[in-house]
C-alpha cells in the first residue's frame, strides 16, 4: 500500500488502468504534515477536533454465488490521523472490489477498515449501507444565516485572510453558511465545489468580509482537508472566537464525496446530506 511523501507517484492527473479485482496496493495516503506545516499547525498539539467524512456511492462486489451487490460506503477518517486518503487512489481501490467475491457485507466492511487503517496509519470507522438506508436519511439543509443573500462586490479570488474582520465589542453566537465555496485540486487544477458552514461564539464577524474571504478561495489550490483547516486557522487568528466549527460539504467527484469537519468542541459532523450531494 503506497504512502509516498511526495505527490509525484499519485494517480491524480495521469492515465490509469481500472483494475476490477481486489487490489489493496492501489490505496495511497498523503501526509497531513506537508499541508499543516505552512499553516502553523503542530501535529502533536492540534487546535481542533473532527475528521474527514467520506461517502462512496460506487461500491459494488460479488457475493458468494457471483451475484453483484451494491452499497454506499461511509468512512470517518479522524483529523488526528497522520495521513489523508488520496481520492483517486481511493476510487481505483474501490473499483477493484467490483469483480471480487466476498462472503458477506461484514467481510467487505472489515476489509475496508483494515486497508484504510493501513493507508492513514490509524483506525478508521467504516459503514457499508444498503441503498434503502441512505434513502431513509433523506436530504437536509444547513441551519442558520445564508451569507449568499448579500449584494456585494467581490474582486479577490486568491486567499486573503485580511478580509476577515470583527465589528463591535459584543460577543455573539452564530451559524453562517454559503454555497459559493470553490477551490481547486492542487495536482489537476480541476474545480471542487461545495457548501460551507461556520458556527462560532465570540466577537461578531463582519458578514460581508467573511463572504468575500470565502469567495477568495475560488482559485485556491488545495485538498479539501487543507482548505477547511486553512479557513479554521484564519478565523481563529483573525477573529479570536471562543468556540469554532468549520464544516464543508463538497460535491462528489468520481463517486466520492469528502466532507472535512474541524471544531473546537465536537468530534463528528451531524449526519446531513445537502441537496447538491
Amino acid at each position: 500500500m503506497a504512502t509516498d511523501d511526495t505527490l509525484d507517484d499519485l494517480p491524480l492527473g495521469k492515465v490509469t488502468d481500472y483494475v476490477d479485482t481486489y487490489t489493496p496496493s492501489l490505496l495511497q495516503g498523503i501526509p497531513r504534515a506537508r499541508m499543516r506545516e505552512p499553516l502553523g499547525i503542530v501535529e502533536d498539539d492540534l487546535p481542533f477536533r473532527g475528521g474527514d467524512a467520506w461517502t462512496g456511492y460506487e461500491l459494488s462486489w460479488l457475493n458468494r454465488r457471483g451475484r453483484p451487490e451494491v452499497a454506499v460506503l461511509r468512512a470517518m477518517v479522524p483529523a488526528r490521523t497522520p495521513r489523508i486518503l488520496e481520492s483517486k487512489s481511493f476510487k481505483l481501490y474501490l473499483n477493484s472490489f467490483s469483480q471480487t467475491r466476498f462472503a458477506s457485507r461484514a467481510e467487505v466492511r472489515s476489509t475496508l477498515e483494515s486497508d484504510l487503517r493501513l493507508a492513514v496509519h490509524a483506525p478508521v470507522m467504516v459503514d457499508v449501507l444498503p441503498l434503502d438506508q441512505l434513502d431513509s436519511n433523506g436530504l437536509g439543509h444547513f441551519a442558520g444565516t445564508c451569507l449568499d443573500t448579500q449584494d456585494l462586490e467581490a474582486d479577490e479570488y486568491e486567499v486573503n485572510p485580511e478580509l476577515l474582520v470583527t465589528r463591535g465589542e459584543v460577543n455573539v453566537r452564530e451559524s453562517l453558511f454559503t454555497h459559493l465555496l470553490r477551490s481547486c485540486c492542487p495536482v489537476t487544477g480541476q474545480p471542487d465545489w461545495g457548501s460551507l458552514r461556520i458556527q462560532y461564539a465570540g466577537p461578531e464577524i463582519d458578514h460581508a468580509g467573511l463572504l468575500r474571504y470565502l469567495i477568495s478561495y475560488r482559485n485556491h489550490a488545495g485538498f479539501h482537508e487543507e482548505t477547511v483547516e486553512r479557513i479554521f486557522m484564519d478565523l481563529t487568528r483573525r477573529c479570536a472566537p471562543t468556540a469554532l466549527t468549520v464544516d464543508a460539504r463538497y460535491l462528489r467527484r468520481g463517486g466520492l464525496e469528502i466532507n472535512p469537519f474541524r471544531s473546537t468542541q465536537e468530534d463528528e459532523p451531524s449526519p446531513l446530506r445537502l441537496s447538491r450531494q
